[in-house]
């Protein structure tokens, strides 16, 4: 039964945005059809993994806080879907071990640099997301999404309104690193792939990334 909770999720997420929603995917022919893969996207609400799951073509996995896998019935229904429980206190070596492992196994792993959700604009991105990218020396692919920013409770999946868009960009690789990985260059990597995920996104959407990004483009 374990089994059967992905598809049978997918089915029901597609036919309630349908009925419910205006649900547009562009740049779905970015996705690769097949190998290990990072996906990184901004975070309004409750709404998003799902949303990326329908939208994506393949099927990724995830970690959520940790906190959402108190209820045993929640957390079983999580990690069928996919998810992964990951403490944002400190760093949790068990849930980067899982990611690692997901990956190696030639899998999609979405990641929220963010950590939180933010429906006001992209907030400042985590460093963990470059540190995996840089472990793993994998693609990573950008996703943006719009429209679920209204869409907080995740009881939403079942009821979702909107003009809904997951726009997806073309994969690219952080550079390779020789020596000590500072945090400047953490920084540095971070910022990159937030700028990936801002590009995607209309300006009112670019958050503490606005200026920046303008910055760089007005160049």
């Amino acid at each position: 039964m374990t089994k059967l909770i992905f598809p049978v999720a997918i089915i029901l997420q597609k036919l309630f945005l349908k009925l419910f929603a205006k649900w547009k995917v562009v740049g779905r022919e970015y996705v690769p059809p097949i190998g290990p893969l990072i996906v990184v996207a901004n975070h309004q609400s409750n709404l998003d993994p799902a949303l990326i799951s329908v939208s994506l073509g393949r099927r990724p996995w995830f970690l959520a806080k940790h906190t959402l896998f108190e209820n045993p019935v929640t957390a079983w229904f999580l990690r069928a879907y996919g998810a992964y429980p990951l403490n944002r206190s400190g760093v949790d070596i068990k849930a980067y071990k899982w990611a690692l492992d997901i990956m190696s196994k030639g899998q999609v792993l979405v990641l929220f640099p963010e950590g939180v959700r933010s429906p006001g604009g992209l907030s400042k991105g985590k460093p963990g997301v470059a540190q995996l990218a840089l472990k793993s020396q994998l693609a990573i692919l950008p996703i943006a999404i719009t429209g679920t920013e209204k869409l907080g409770s995740v009881l939403r999946v079942f009821y979702p309104t909107g003009n809904l868009e997951v726009k997806i960009g073309r994969v690219f690789s952080l550079p390779g690193v020789e020596g000590k990985i500072t945090k400047e260059v953490l920084e540095s990597f971070t910022d990159m792939i937030m700028l990936r995920i801002a590009d995607l996104l209309p300006d009112t959407y670019r958050g503490v990334y606005k200026n920046k990004f303008n910055e760089i483009h007005l160049k």
